[in-house]
């Protein structure tokens, strides 16, 4: 097993294309087919967390936060980040960050929030945009049906619980090849009229070269005619942030004290109380006061994240209490969650999670 094995899994899981584009995901340090020996999971890559790689023969660290994230102008160690980069090169080791890729999947960072708090009813608060993408294409009426099979084979057609979706017509396409062609059907310099079906399906946006492969393996046309469009529908499978609601309504002090137990934090900095029951929230894993508004239209009764500032607590607006959490207690679960995914795909092999704790930030 090499290095690109351990990927596979993840982007299968956690495609990139569904990250931020402000991130840097991916493998950021190493050679993706290097042999593995270990893969250790951790939130934070630190120094320490490179020499418990070292230590436990882990050549593949896999973060959820990315130890590069602007860019690197000198390697001379003078910052933690040049110290983790300059050890991980010397030892060999590899690092690989997933952030907000993880963050914007229906089963990722929020979902892990939502189960630990044990909320029902769970859907994306914030969908992210044009993530679904339309391919329409013109194909003989007797080859139709192979060629809606392999799109669907390769992903095409799935709309919510719904598979093999697709729209046809029937109709009359016609071509004329020239000296250079060589064409299935027809002859070149002459013009030919076939009895063609148009094919829309739509698909999600990490699998347009695959499905543009299906399409190209299976069609018999030289040429291939086809259109890909990227469409405005909400997709709401794939964004930041989530909604859920608790089994029964709690009142706001047992709330809090509910999450601060439950999320394992020492501290919940709060907006005023507003004397009203708790039922439905809205969370978002680290820093999330973007997301204020989102919660607000949504008409939660509490908002869980972190990194709020002081001016923020005042957009709650007696309309919903906003808890900060902390922003590693919020994530602190996602390794968790990525050694339970990575342990299901891989059954042969040591997927480690890391015992280094690396919250920077420490309560008197």
């Amino acid at each position: 097993m090499i290095v690109q094995d351990v990927i596979n899994h993840l982007e299968d899981f956690a495609p990139l294309n569904y990250a931020e584009d402000f991130d840097n995901v991916g493998l950021l340090i190493g050679d993706k087919n290097e042999k593995l020996t270990g893969v250790l999971v951790t939130l934070d890559t630190l120094e320490s967390v490179v020499d418990e790689a070292i230590e436990t023969n882990c050549n593949l660290i896999v973060s959820f936060h990315p130890i590069i994230f602007k860019g690197l102008k000198k390697l001379t160690g003078k910052t933690y980040v040049e110290r983790v980069v300059l050890k991980a090169i010397k030892h060999n080791i590899a690092i690989y960050a997933i952030h907000t890729a993880l963050d914007n999947h229906v089963e990722g960072v929020n979902a892990m929030i939502c189960n630990q708090l044990g909320l029902v009813n769970t859907s994306i608060l914030i969908p992210q945009k044009s993530t679904i993408k339309k391919l329409t294409t013109y194909v003989p009426k007797q080859e139709a049906e192979a060629l809606r099979q392999a799109l669907f084979e390769a992903g095409a057609g799935q709309i919510g619980n719904y598979s093999d979706c697709s729209f046809n017509i029937e109709g009359t396409g016609s071509f004329n090849g020239n000296t250079n062609s060589n064409p299935s059907i027809g002859k070149k310099g002459e013009t030919h009229f076939e009895e063609e079906t148009q094919i829309s399906v739509t698909f999600a946006k990490h699998l347009e070269s695959k499905i543009l492969k299906a399409l190209f393996t299976s069609h018999s046309y030289e040429e291939v005619a086809y259109e890909i469009t990227t469409l405005e529908n909400t997709n709401q499978h794939i964004g930041i942030g989530m909604i859920g609601e608790f089994e029964s309504e709690m009142d706001e002090t047992e709330f809090l004290n509910y999450i601060k137990t439950k999320m394992n934090t020492a501290c919940v900095r709060h907006s005023e109380l507003l004397g009203k029951p708790i039922k439905k929230i809205a969370v978002l894993g680290g820093s999330g006061s973007f997301a204020i508004s989102n919660a607000k239209h949504a008409k939660v009764d509490a908002f869980i994240t972190a990194d709020l500032k002081y001016h923020d607590f005042f957009s709650a607006e007696n309309e919903l209490i906003l808890a900060d959490i902390g922003h590693f207690e919020s994530e602190q679960f996602t390794k968790n969650g990525l050694v339970a995914h990575l342990t299901k795909k891989i059954t042969n092999f040591a997927i480690v999670l890391s015992k280094t704790d690396t919250n920077p930030v420490k309560y008197f």
